[in-house]
């Protein structure tokens, strides 16, 4: 777990070299919503999905939850690794959720 301006970012790199995170293809990524929940979402791009959920036109839950601020992500090789992630994820308590985020 790395602090990056103001954030968590969690490379979830399983063991695989820093160069080989720029052949993920699909993120596992937690929000911080600004009234203090967690989102958990998949994206081939985060930098662009971000963006998208401040603007409001990523999901209807973060739309009223704005701003938002990217606290974890995790990189796969494929799309449906990530979702299955995602959906593994979803189903956790928020103070689980929390575990992930402190110990990465």
């Amino acid at each position: 777990l790395v602090e990056m301006a103001g954030h968590f970012d969690h490379d979830g790199a399983k063991g695989r070299t820093s160069g080989e995170l720029f052949n993920m293809t699909a993120w596992v990524y937690i929000l911080r919503c600004s009234d203090g929940t967690l989102y958990t979402g998949w994206t081939n791009d985060i930098g662009k999905r971000l963006a998208a959920h401040n603007k409001g036109t990523a999901s209807k839950y973060t739309r009223g939850r704005r701003p938002v601020e990217l606290v974890w992500k995790e990189g796969f090789g494929t799309r449906e690794e990530a979702m299955s992630r995602e959906v593994s994820i979803k189903s956790l308590t928020k103070a689980q959720k929390m575990m992930i985020l402190k110990n990465g």
